[in-house]
């Protein structure tokens, strides 16, 4: 029987991290790369991604390769798997982290209901769930030949729950219906996967809570009050959920959403 050491080992295993110039992006290519994985990190062009390799190869001694992508774009994000399939990658890890959250500048946003676009449907499901399909789609054939392969997917509490209003009130802060919709679809897209690609390839999704980002202080308070770990999170705190789901200790685990949000949707 191996011990945690061993089943949490990734020496040797190839993952692949889209959006990994994010917050969330960079704390799961550092997990991935202290357990030993060499990794493919992928963001729009102009992230600063070459800095992240630079100081992931210094300080854990991991291969890394680096790839401009805007999966908005069908052609760029099937130039990306054509990449790795037609590389000596041994793809056994794929991390679809890479989301549209829009911006305050873009039109039919973040305005309320009544206000939101259906262009703005259209640039968060091309993202956030067709762009998902399609990679796992062109790279399954490639993930199902390597050992311990998995694909784990970033979900969102809003994807399972609706929102709060009352914590939005008196901020500039909104809760868009087409990402909470993507999100939500990206769960159950990750159950259809799980059953499809099983039992070569085990598809998980780890569905993250707020995450702490100097957000304005009346929304993280109510945010807080609305949470039994009486916090946001922190970066730190996905790590363990990522080594979990890469790695041989879920290897008996598939269709899971494994919930990181302090309890939210508890009470």
């Amino acid at each position: 029987m191996r011990t945690l050491r061993e089943l949490s080992n990734l020496k040797g295993r190839q993952g692949l991290i889209t959006g990994a110039a994010g917050g969330l992006g960079q704390i799961f290519a550092e997990t991935l790369a202290e357990l030993g994985a060499d990794l493919i990190l992928v963001d729009l062009p102009k992230s600063n991604l070459e800095g992240l390799a630079k100081r992931l190869e210094n300080d854990w001694g991991t291969s890394l390769k680096v790839i401009q992508c805007d999966l908005e774009k069908q052609s760029q994000r099937l130039r990306l798997a054509e990449q790795v399939t037609n590389s000596n990658y041994n793809l056994s890890i794929l991390v679809n982290n890479a989301a549209f959250v829009g911006s305050s500048q873009l039109l039919g946003w973040n305005v309320p209901f009544q206000n939101q676009s259906v262009e703005s449907w259209h640039r968060a499901l091309e993202v956030n769930l067709i762009a998902v399909f399609e990679l796992c789609q062109v790279l399954y054939p490639t993930m199902k030949q390597a050992q311990g392969a998995n694909i784990i997917n970033i979900t969102s509490i809003y994807g399972s729950y609706g929102p709060d209003w009352r914590l939005y009130e008196g901020t500039e802060i909104n809760n868009p219906a087409a990402y909470a919709a993507s999100k939500g679809g990206l769960t159950q897209l990750t159950r259809w996967l799980s059953t499809t690609m099983a039992p070569s390839v085990r598809v998980n999704a780890i569905s993250p809570g707020g995450l702490f980002n100097h957000q304005d202080d009346s929304f993280v308070t109510k945010y807080e009050s609305r949470t039994p770990l009486g916090r946001m999170a922190v970066q730190e705190d996905f790590k363990g959920a990522m080594a979990f789901l890469a790695s041989d200790q879920s290897r008996y685990v598939t269709g899971h959403v494994l919930e990181v949000n302090g309890g939210w949707g508890v009470w």
